[in-house]
């Protein structure tokens, strides 16, 4: 067996990400968790610039940037393809993946953590990025499109939605904790179904998601540190 490995945290969405593609694709791998308050010789060695996971390790060649991952897996481990065949559909899904990670996911925290005034544009201006994800994902059921041997119309799980996978575990607590809803059911409809099949059409999904218990705990803590840093400037 290929050695592979992956230096990861169970509370992050980066990490859970990488994982949800490893098991998709039933690829072995041994699961080395970090204490990311405390990092590990393993971590600084492998991820010296940015030091952070995930950092995936493969015949110990290490690649860090989950997104960088999860498309290096796709190359390797033909079996169920996570990127569409065709091009242009390819240079797609790696827009809205970058488009998700540094507008919707940053709006959103951003929007978790504001307090008084500001916080209700920060608001608008995540939901404006997720109005942007509505449109994508009308009229499917997933977001990648599969050309040629694949499926076509978004049938199945794919790189993009593996991407957008922390909207229905982490948003909900980024909500609860921000005292905010930017996902309505009327507002948002078809990103709101999307939610509901990718957490219960693959057992996968739910399996490796932490719990929601582990996820407060975490932004409480990373919200009230990040709020005291601000209110001491």
């Amino acid at each position: 067996m290929e050695e592979v490995k992956l230096i990861g945290s169970k509370r992050s969405l980066f990490c859970t990400r990488v994982e949800w593609a490893l098991k998709l694709k039933g690829v072995e791998y041994e699961y080395l968790e970090e204490d990311l308050r405390n990092k590990s010789p393993i971590l600084l060695k492998y991820n010296p610039i940015l030091k952070k996971v995930p950092v995936f390790l493969h015949l110990n060649k290490p690649i860090a940037e989950s997104l960088v991952i999860l498309e290096y897996i796709d190359e390797v481990w033909k079996e169920n393809p996570l990127l569409p065949q065709h091009p242009y559909e390819r240079a797609k899904a790696r827009f809205w993946a970058k488009f998700v990670d540094e507008k919707v996911l940053m709006g959103s925290f951003e929007a978790c953590k504001a307090q008084g005034e500001g916080k209700e544009k920060l608001i608008e201006s995540a939901q404006e990025s997720l109005g942007f994800l509505e449109k994508e994902i009308e009229g499917k059921k997933y977001f990648c499109l599969k050309r040629g041997c694949y499926n076509f119309g978004g049938e199945s799980i794919g790189y993009l939605d593996l991407a957008v996978g922390w909207i229905p575990i982490w948003l909900d607590v980024m909500e609860e904790i921000g005292e905010m809803k930017l996902i309505q059911p009327d507002k948002f409809p078809c990103l709101y179904q999307w939610s509901k099949n990718f957490l219960t059409d693959n057992p996968v999904v739910k399996e490796l998601a932490p719990s929601r218990e582990s996820l407060l705990e975490y932004f409480h803590a990373s919200i009230a540190y990040l709020r005291s840093l601000e209110a001491n400037k």
